[in-house]
């Protein structure tokens, strides 16, 4: 190995990053466990706990962010500044509405270690809610992060030849209504009655 080569190997090494994630339906607990890994600079060979060597990460499409279950209304963020009636609850469609870039921020902010080092780390993290970033931060980057989670594809964006060879659990029929017109009749008179009765119970 060359002396050249060396020297390139420490200097990134050795040098901040300037790493880019996108968070567009992506899970915040995997984009802040990717970023707690980058900001920290446990990815390097020479990590230490007691050394500041984390690169810079940019996310963008915090706004894009997508939550499993019904988490946008389940999960509940408290807070409270220590004056009495001081204390609030938010949901997270609530804390989302009113900042794009909280829910990311408090995430990435608890996986980080408890120490004075942890300031530091979140002054290396950027958010931006859409895909519109500075042209200072553009002309920094060095590397985009490959998303933790895959993107499931949307109906509208399968051919009409996978649609065709997607396999068929049962064959739907050409008309749903019955071919007899009394019997048509007569079921629409046997729910109307069904109906009434349910009135009926209800009172």
């Amino acid at each position: 190995m060359s002396s050249f080569s060396r020297s390139a190997q420490q200097w990134a090494t050795f040098a901040r990053s300037w790493l880019l994630i996108d968070a567009r339906m992506q899970p915040p607990g995997k984009i802040a466990s990717v970023c707690s890994v980058r900001l920290q600079g446990k990815h390097k060979p020479i990590y230490h706990p007691l050394s500041d060597i984390g690169d810079h990460v940019v996310v963008m499409n915090t706004r894009h962010i997508a939550f499993s279950g019904n988490k946008w209304e389940q999960k509940v963020y408290s807070s409270h500044t220590g004056y009495p009636g001081s204390f609030k609850q938010l949901t997270a469609a609530q804390m989302h509405q009113k900042d794009p870039t909280a829910i990311i921020k408090l995430a990435v902010y608890g996986m980080l270690p408890k120490n004075l080092t942890r300031r530091t780390m979140m002054q290396r993290l950027q958010l931006f809610p859409d895909d519109l970033l500075p042209d200072d931060i553009l002309r920094n980057l060095t590397e985009e992060l490959p998303q933790p989670r895959e993107i499931p594809r949307k109906l509208s964006e399968y051919t009409q030849e996978e649609r065709d060879a997607f396999p068929m659990l049962w064959t739907p029929q050409a008309s749903a209504t019955p071919s007899n017109p009394w019997l048509s009749d007569v079921l629409c008179e046997h729910w109307s009655k069904l109906r009434d009765a349910d009135r009926k119970w209800c009172k």
